[in-house]
């Protein structure tokens, strides 16, 4: 299509295809901890909607390439419709140490925490533990997030800066440790000084009250019974000499599902795109509630009424609608 320059009609050249080793965005935004970094680009850099969509297009077009995060600072490239690709950085304020030791300090007081981000999740009310000493970890004014793009685009921020924020977007959804790295400190770094601060918890409380620890045990130990040694009758090899003592279990639920399986990780075989945690832990989970219904003589679901997924019993019920649209 031809445009008018002012001085006489023009075609604009072909754009160039994005590059083999671009990174096509799926899907950004799927984790809570993904929208809320989303969020900044139209809350914090508060792009314009024009931008911001063609930003999208450059994402799901795979224009962005070479993104790396290093030392707290994103780089990467995007390949737009000139030859040389324009150079992107985003960057977010480091936060202090002392800020990062009372940070941590507060999260080491939830064990939910450790737990849910030992399993690769961001805890949603990990920002109350930042905020108290003082600080955010997500961006929250202009100030905390800078930009930069080596494009002729006035705009802050640019389709292309945009789309290397949707890019990063999506790889928070699958790393939410990225984000500490751009605050300052690795996932090794804030997971050693957590669990050192839970250490340390624990070795202090035995000095308040060890004498109240000792007699509690020992009070609450079960008395195991002497066993006279002897000659034993085959009749009655299989019969306990005494009587058994009393057994009590208990079964919590645990506060992250698959935390085992996403600390493994995908074996070097694994094509699937889906990870072993999204695949297996239904089953483990399914596993986990048939042995404690076993364990506690429940009656189990198929006794009583037959059991089926959210999924199915919404497609039995919408079985006809959703024959009669695709009829249509």
């Amino acid at each position: 299509m031809s445009r008018w320059s002012g001085y006489g009609w023009y075609k604009p050249a072909p754009k160039k295809p994005p590059p083999e080793r671009g990174i096509r965005m799926k899907k950004a935004g799927t984790t809570w901890w993904g929208q809320r970094w989303i969020s900044a680009l139209e809350e914090v850099l508060r792009g314009d909607s024009g931008r911001l969509s063609r930003g999208r297009t450059y994402a799901r077009a795979g224009r962005t390439h070479d993104l790396e995060v290093k030392d707290g600072k994103v780089t990467a490239k995007v390949t737009g419709s000139r030859s040389t690709p324009y150079k992107i950085t985003i960057e977010l304020t480091q936060l202090g140490e002392a800020a990062w030791k009372k940070a941590i300090a507060a999260m080491a007081e939830k064990a939910q925490f450790s737990a849910e981000l030992l399993a690769g999740q961001m805890p949603q009310a990990i920002d109350e533990a930042f905020i108290e000493a003082g600080v955010s970890l997500f961006p929250k004014q202009r100030a905390d997030l800078k930009t930069s793009c080596s494009c002729p685009d006035w705009g802050d921020p640019c389709k292309h800066v945009a789309a290397t924020h949707y890019v990063l977007g999506e790889a928070l959804d699958g790393d939410p440790f990225l984000l500490f790295e751009l605050r300052g400190k690795s996932k090794e770094q804030v997971l050693d000084a957590l669990r050192a601060a839970r250490g340390a918890g624990d070795e202090a409380a035995p000095k308040k009250g060890a004498k109240a620890k000792k007699s509690a045990s020992a009070t609450a130990a079960p008395e195991v019974p002497t066993v006279k040694l002897g000659k034993v009758k085959a009749a009655d090899y299989d019969r306990p000499r005494d009587a058994m003592p009393s057994m009590h279990f208990t079964f919590e639920a645990p506060v992250a599902h698959g935390a085992m399986l996403r600390q493994l990780g995908a074996p070097s075989a694994w094509t699937s795109e889906a990870s072993p945690a999204d695949v297996l832990a239904p089953l483990v989970r399914a596993a986990a509630e048939t042995a404690r219904r076993i364990a506690m003589a429940e009656a189990s679901p198929t006794q009583d009424e037959p059991e089926q997924p959210t999924s199915a019993r919404r497609t039995k019920k919408g079985g006809a609608r959703t024959g009669a649209s695709s009829r249509r």
